[in-house]
């Protein structure tokens, strides 16, 4: 029998890395973290009591900024200054990407039809949108939704990038799998039906993550289905006839 091949210095900074980046972030990232600190008052302070509306959208805002951080520029760090790597090679990637966005917009295709059928559902209105108050529209949907993009883009640049493509050298294709495990795990608490289809989602995008050799499409497909969830949570409740109106 051949014996179990050792860890390679590279898989151990991943695997490590990771672990110690999605506990931070479970602990230290979320809206409610930030906004039972003493910082939401201080930049009502800062700003004026007409900010004070927005005082719970910081909470998302931070979320936003966060991820950002936490998941796009610090994997970046030890992707450069400890693995002595080029991100591109591990899914920074905007060069030649225009050619891989079919199949992400079949999907998008594919999804607004079922998300339109699965907003109709009292545990998908009762999640979205996260941030209750955006249903006001203006600044406190699109100052939801901006931030709101801003995590996407460290979920996909996570999962679909220093993840999956850190992994994939020495797992090949069954990164996709151990990448797809914690992704899955950080959508409990939502509905059972998203979180099951984050089963699926997470092989196709790892897949096509793969393909491309970026996770620039996953992020805007990700955050564009997830738009048109609160759209169409936002159309039920009040109408799609005025979702113009409410959202400008």
């Amino acid at each position: 029998m051949d014996a179990t091949p050792a860890l390679d210095r590279r898989s151990v900074v991943i695997y490590v890395s990771a672990v110690v980046l999605l506990v931070v972030f479970e602990y230290f990232a979320l809206p409610g973290r930030f906004l039972r600190t003493a910082w939401p008052d201080r930049i009502v302070e800062w700003w004026g009591e007409d900010a004070a509306q927005y005082k719970v959208l910081l909470g998302y805002q931070y979320w936003g900024v966060a991820s950002l951080v936490l998941r796009v520029l610090v994997p970046a760090v030890l992707i450069v200054f400890v693995l002595r790597e080029r991100p591109a090679a591990f899914g920074f990637r905007l060069r030649g990407q225009w050619s891989q966005v079919r199949p992400y917009l079949i999907a998008l295709a594919v999804m607004i039809p079922v998300v339109y059928i699965i907003s109709a559902l009292g545990s998908f209105q009762a999640k979205y949108p996260l941030y209750d108050f955006a249903v006001l529209g203006g600044w406190h949907f699109w100052g939801f939704h901006l931030f709101y993009g801003l995590q996407f883009l460290g979920l996909e640049a996570f999962f679909r990038g220093y993840l999956l493509f850190g992994l994939y050298p020495r797992l090949g294709n069954h990164a996709i799998a151990v990448m797809m495990i914690p992704y899955v795990m950080i959508h409990f608490g939502k509905p059972l039906p998203e979180t099951l289809s984050a089963i699926v989602a997470g092989f196709v995008l790892g897949y096509l993550a793969l393909k491309s050799k970026s996770f620039l499409w996953g992020w805007m497909l990700h955050w564009s289905v997830a738009l048109t969830m609160d759209v169409m949570v936002i159309g039920r409740e009040f109408g799609f006839g005025n979702i113009w109106g409410i959202l400008f």
